[in-house]
């Protein structure tokens, strides 16, 4: 048995590994051989492709002078000593078109006519030119008075003398031509020529230009060989063929490039074939190498976020069950969920552009908070974090930053935002399972945003038992509007400031629970968003109100409608339908949207609102004033209403608040607005709003929201009050 165990370990094991090993072994040193060929030939190449281009150099600055110099008028205006068209023609000229660095004119006798150097801060010395053109230069005259025309062709119009040489420290190509004539009418003398003298330095611009004309990178002039084995070079020599220096670059290597390319591929091929073999088959290979080639796939595709530059979700779950597998039974793991509070509210109002940047900026800041931990962006404005070792030690200390960190506004183009986040916090000791710690961290998330948002929570026991009761309140949440019997709706009476009476109702959604009596609307209507069956409720709602009009034919009623009903392309036709139904007058329905519900990305907002206010039905902004923009907001939306939030109503007390709402009503005013006042708990309150002019009152000191068969009693009874009061 032991043998067999042996021999399987040795052909599953020790065999692939060995053959694979010598297969990839040879693989990479045919790459290797074949990399370091390509790099010689392509290293070979670039320097003959130098070496040409300093020839063609010299070659093209001669051809430059020709330009000038084979011409009747600069042999007449040289003569003449012309200083000012020698300079516009044969001096500037020549470094403004071809790039010359300096340029003189020689008499007859080699003494310099004129002198152009294009860097006059740093102009070589008359001595330092002298020493570089004159060889050239008598080498010249004595060719011209021999009649030396050799190397003449249509071409090459004139003979010159062209050379490396120094001027003064720096290295350059002097070239010298005479001023000839080019139609021959004009006189000269063999050996009596005027010569042109051009310089252009090797160590200035040129190995830029040459560099960036046939892309050698890092061109330069150096006066001693090179050292670098990194670098490639080309000995620049002299006529004397003497060697003046060098010019070096950093060369392509072609073969390293590929050779860099393909390793990864080699060792995957490796991978693969070790499996391949132990598997012993050539169909189970095949199935192998595909598995393999998936997974480099996968391993391949960008493992962050686009927008953040953080790790993806993929990759924090792959992090976080490695880390968690390998984790030593005393070592501590935390996972952090964090959550954008507004963001929602910011991406409505500003764009998504601004949406983004916002995005952006958070994760930025989470980075610098926390610059040791594994961050990642889940979802739009969602973000998880790993934390361990020192870390997760200090977990509450870190939490507590990343909310006041969050907290600090943001500023964004022109905008000022403030958001905040909602961190659920979950901590491991040891090897542990991440999907139950991830979602231990949910649960914490909810709780934090059941505090109110803005904090953080960590997971405890007792929370599993408040996520059980939340997904049981979902549950018969759904079941009390599909079935429609614990949805009630009661009416909160709204009066007027100048009289007192009861001029409208205000249509409020009421759960009565089963077995938990009345839940909060704060509880139960963002429930109800997140599960979608606002519309349902809003529809049961506006059914409730539509038959409560039908009984109190003096009065007006007012329903809230939320973002996604008023986006829905049948609102408008839903609520038509049903004050048909009723029999009804549309002018007696007000609805009341929040100012978040007045963004209008679709553009579907418009036409409902458009829609329903030319059949007659009034419209108004609900607690206005807690909203971005919310004075921009009401020039864009056609409201008839505002009504002021109660947060503003309860600071009135302060100066500032004070204030606020003066600013409000006072605008209203000027669109031609009514105002009504929520919150109204105070006889102060009332007295002080009536003489700012509010049009209309609502709050628990007149009257709490009653049930509706309480509300029909309670308004007939102040109808016939008021009737009998009007009588007398």
């Amino acid at each position: 048995m032991t043998k067999q165990l042996q021999s399987q370990w040795f052909l599953r094991g020790v065999l692939p590994a060995c053959g694979s090993l010598v297969l990839c072994s040879l693989l990479l040193f045919s790459l290797s051989w074949a990399a370091a060929r390509s790099d010689a030939v392509a290293v070979l190449r670039q320097r003959d492709l130098v070496t040409l281009t300093i020839a063609k150099l010299k070659a093209g600055i001669a051809h430059d002078q020709e330009s000038a110099t084979v011409w009747d008028d600069a042999v007449r205006n040289a003569r003449a000593g012309n200083i000012e068209w020698i300079d516009a023609n044969l001096g500037s000229w020549m470094h403004s078109y071809f790039g010359h660095d300096a340029a003189l004119v020689l008499t007859s006798d080699l003494a310099p006519l004129y002198q152009f150097s294009a860097d006059s801060d740093y102009a070589p010395t008359p001595g330092d030119l002298r020493g570089a053109y004159l060889p050239l230069a008598e080498t010249l005259q004595g060719r011209l008075v021999a009649g030396d025309a050799d190397g003449t062709n249509e071409k090459i119009l004139s003979i010159g003398e062209t050379d490396l040489s120094y001027v003064g420290f720096r290295p350059a190509i002097v070239s010298v031509k005479p001023i000839v004539s080019d139609t021959g009418d004009v006189e000269q003398t063999a050996g009596s020529e005027m010569l042109h003298v051009v310089v252009r330095f090797l160590d200035g611009d040129l190995p830029t230009v040459i560099g960036k004309e046939y892309a050698f990178s890092e061109l330069q002039f150096s006066a001693t060989r090179p050292r670098d084995r990194s670098l490639a070079f080309v000995p620049l020599k002299d006529r004397d063929g003497e060697i003046f220096g060098y010019f070096e670059w950093k060369p392509f290597r072609p073969g390293h490039h590929v050779l860099e390319a393909t390793t990864p591929a080699l060792i995957l091929a490796f991978v693969a074939l070790f499996a391949g073999s132990s598997l012993a088959g050539g169909a189970i290979w095949r199935r192998t190498e595909r598995l393999a080639a998936s997974r480099a796939e996968l391993s391949h595709q960008a493992c962050h976020d686009a927008l953040t530059g953080l790790a993806n979700r993929s990759h924090f779950n792959d992090e976080l069950n490695r880390r968690l597998q390998e984790a030593l039974d005393d070592e501590r793991h935390t996972v952090l969920f964090v959550d954008l509070d507004r963001f929602k509210a910011v991406n409505d109002t500003f764009g998504h552009p601004i949406g983004d940047k916002l995005i952006s900026l958070a994760a930025e800041r989470m980075r610098d908070l926390l610059p040791e931990a594994l961050i990642a962006r889940i979802g739009g404005d969602e973000f998880t974090v790993l934390l361990q070792k020192d870390y997760a030690l200090q977990v509450e200390k870190l939490a507590d930053a990343l909310v006041q960190g969050l907290k600090v506004p943001f500023e964004i183009e022109t905008a000022h935002i403030v958001i905040g986040a909602s961190i659920g916090v979950a901590i491991a000791r040891g090897p542990c399972d991440p999907a139950e710690l991830t979602r231990q961290a949910d649960i914490a998330l909810y709780h934090a945003k059941a505090a109110g948002r803005n904090t953080y929570a960590i997971f405890g026991d007792h929370m599993d038992e408040l996520l059980r009761k939340r997904r049981a309140l979902e549950s018969d949440l759904r079941s009390a509007v599909v079935s429609g019997s614990q949805i009630e709706t009661f009416y909160q009476p709204v009066y007027s400031a100048s009289n007192g009476r009861i001029c409208s109702l205000e249509a409020l959604a009421r759960w009565k629970h089963h077995t938990l009596g009345y839940i909060s609307p704060d509880e139960f209507i963002p429930l109800a968003e997140e599960m979608g069956l606002i519309r349902e409720i809003g529809s049961l709602v506006l059914e409730d109100a539509c038959r409560t009009l039908a009984e109190l034919p003096d009065i007006t009623v007012a329903v809230n409608a939320s973002a996604r009903e008023l986006e829905a392309p049948g609102y408008a036709l839903r609520v038509l339908t049903t004050l048909a139904r009723w029999n009804l007058s549309p002018d007696r329905l007000e609805i009341e949207m929040t100012e978040s519900a007045t963004i209008d990305n679709c553009g579907e907002l418009g036409r409902t609102i458009s829609t329903l206010r030319t059949a007659g039905v009034r419209f108004a902004i609900d607690d206005f004033g807690t909203g971005y923009s919310s004075f921009s907001r009401v020039q864009k939306v056609e409201v008839d209403r505002i009504k002021i939030d109660k947060s503003f109503i309860d600071d009135m007390h302060r100066s500032d608040s004070r204030a606020l709402v003066i600013a409000m009503i006072d605008m209203a005013r000027a669109k031609g607005l009514k105002i009504t006042a929520e919150g109204v708990e105070t006889t102060e309150q009332r007295e002080a709003l009536e003489s700012l002019g509010c049009d209309d009152l609502q709050g628990f000191l007149m009257s709490r929201p009653l049930p509706r068969e309480a509300a029909i009693a309670y308004v007939s009874a102040a109808t016939s009050e008021a009737q009998i009061v009007s009588a007398v």
